[in-house]
């Protein structure tokens, strides 16, 4: 059983057309020809999940609407920063995205519940191959699918984990973790990846070298470091959850949210942290781990904000958080 530790699996593959410079150098009617050639590739190609897909341009959304999507960690900080010639092709169901115009001209990304590397891959691969029936892509024979950044050569692959490790973080073992993770070719930050701070106890260890080595053998190894992870955190755990003041927290994390009037961000993800170790250690029945995976996104400002279909101050916010956590927890 791993879904007590990993909350869901991401794969993203890197691409560019071969027939374009890198988006840094391409020029805003490059941009469109670039957008118009991903969507009719994927509306033209004869898989029925092409109908699965909505046409989105980021500069017709809402700013709170695309601070969500990153929240949703459907799309990069990165490429929300800038809306013009951009363009995201989402799933209905929010499992898969494609980026256009973002560092690269097609981000591919896969989510997936739980810990599932191979099956992620195998549907970004597949993904992968439907685009690149009617696209033509930068490749090289020595240094493989050609990126504008040069640690995305080769592969062109992220595959990435979300992990909650309450115990570890509590023990202060994670940066020595992630010192012994550099030296094998992996890294762990926060849940949005580069430069963000963990909250929630959450955090994505993802694949650093994508030259040189195959995707079967990244994800084997990423699966590989998973699974010791997994076992030092749940054996962290064995030992934490025998403290009557950590039993205290998750019983008092629970009763907060069953009846406070206002929650702030930070702390809603603190108690739904305490509570998601007390149902992994056997302390609280009858809440699942996807009621808790949802509610960590659905607590996020810009989420909750458009879910609410009006604007609001922090401090509304903070009431209607509240407000949702008390009506799941009743």
């Amino acid at each position: 059983m791993s879904n007590n530790v990993v909350i869901s699996t991401r794969i993203r593959l890197a691409r560019n057309l071969k027939n374009y410079p890198f988006p840094c150098r391409l020029s805003e009617q490059g941009k469109e020809k670039v957008i118009e050639e991903v969507k009719t590739a994927l509306s033209e190609s004869n898989s029925p999940v092409a109908s699965e897909f909505s046409f989105i341009r980021m500069d017709k959304l809402a700013p709170v609407q695309s601070v969500s999507l990153v929240e949703k960690r459907l799309v990069s900080p990165e490429f929300v920063s800038d809306s013009n010639n951009r363009a995201l092709l989402l799933s209905k169901d929010e499992k898969f995205s494609i980026m256009i115009n973002e560092e690269d001209h097609i981000r591919l990304q896969v989510i997936s519940d739980g810990f599932s590397l191979e099956q992620a891959y195998d549907i970004a691969d597949k993904l992968d191959t439907l685009l690149d029936e009617n696209l033509e892509f930068a490749f090289d024979s020595k240094l493989g699918y050609l990126t504008q950044c040069p640690t995305n050569l080769g592969t062109g692959m992220r595959a990435s984990v979300m992990l909650h490790l309450p115990a570890l973080e509590k023990s202060r073992a994670i940066s020595r973790i992630a010192g012994s993770l550099s030296k094998l070719g992996l890294t762990i930050r926060g849940a949005y990846g580069e430069g963000t701070e963990p909250k929630g106890s959450l955090y994505q260890l993802s694949n650093q070298v994508t030259l040189g080595i195959s995707e079967k053998s990244a994800i084997e190894n990423l699966r590989n470091i998973t699974e010791q992870l997994i076992a030092q955190e749940n054996q962290a755990r064995e030992i934490l959850c025998k403290s009557i003041e950590i039993k205290d927290s998750i019983s008092r994390s629970l009763g907060i949210m069953k009846s406070a009037l206002i929650i702030s961000h930070d702390e809603a993800l603190k108690l739904l942290s305490n509570v998601r170790l007390g149902i992994a250690s056997g302390q609280i029945e009858n809440i699942s781990f996807d009621t808790i995976d949802k509610l960590m996104l659905e607590v996020e400002p810009a989420t909750l904000t458009v879910r609410q279909n009006r604007q609001l101050s922090a401090g509304e916010r903070d009431i209607a958080r509240a407000e949702m956590l008390r009506k799941v927890f009743e």
